[in-house]
């Protein structure tokens, strides 16, 4: 007698082979398959860090310069700044800051020089606004000119190109004034201070403009000194 689970024969056998057979594919599906399909487990990704992009500077408007004070304010009555370019508008605060800054020394130079002129022997005791011709600098006009045209020169370069650009324009990134001379150091580093430095240069320059007007006009009417 064959022991218990012993087959003797291949043909009764082979049912259970299919069995097991069915088993094991069953087996491969659910287990074998799906390891297959495991990935491996990625590292986390760190998402870059978000840099905010810099604020846009403020819109340019006239109002907002250096020079607006009391008690008249915004003053404009000729209506210059309504329709003109923000490089433009550097134009003409450039232009009055320069002519501002040359009829302060004029102002201080003519007070002085008719009072205390010790250059060329001392000699030259007119009225200030003859004084020059007075002088041998009338001779050396080319040697004037030149030595004022140097400091021409270099504001030159605040302008915008005339070649495709608006013509008689500063540039907008360009300082008003700011001619790199500050041997004292009294530029404020304050954007509050400076305004306020700036705007008592522009009222002093103007002033100033109104002063040498008169004392020329006084000295052209009367032919003698101020004082």
């Amino acid at each position: 007698r064959a022991p218990a689970g012993v087959c003797l024969s291949f043909s009764p056998c082979l049912p259970s082979l299919r069995s097991l057979q069915m088993v094991l594919a069953r087996l491969s599906t659910t287990t074998l398959a799906p390891r297959a399909l495991v990935r491996m487990q990625e590292p986390p990704v760190t998402p870059a860090p978000v840099t905010e992009a810099p604020p846009a500077p403020p819109a340019f408007n006239v109002k907002d310069l250096p020079g607006i004070s009391g008690p008249l304010g915004f003053f404009d009555p000729l209506g210059f700044s309504t329709d003109a370019s923000e490089g433009k508008i550097k134009f003409y605060r450039e232009v009055e800051l320069k002519h501002g800054r040359v009829a302060m020394l004029a102002s201080l130079g003519f007070l002085v020089g008719e009072n205390f002129h010790p250059l060329f022997g001392g000699n030259i005791d007119v009225p200030s606004y003859i004084a020059f011709q007075e002088t041998p600098l009338q001779t050396f006009w080319p040697a004037v000119m030149l030595a004022i045209s140097i400091l021409e020169v270099f504001s030159v370069f605040s302008f915008n190109s005339p070649f495709g650009g608006e013509p008689w324009s500063i540039r907008s990134d360009y300082e008003s004034g700011d001619l790199g001379f500050d041997p004292l150091g009294l530029k404020p580093t304050s954007a509050a201070e400076y305004k306020e430095m700036a705007t008592k240069e522009l009222n002093n320059g103007r002033l100033a403009m109104f002063a040498i007007a008169g004392m020329v006009g006084q000295e052209l009417a009367t032919g003698s000194k101020l004082f």
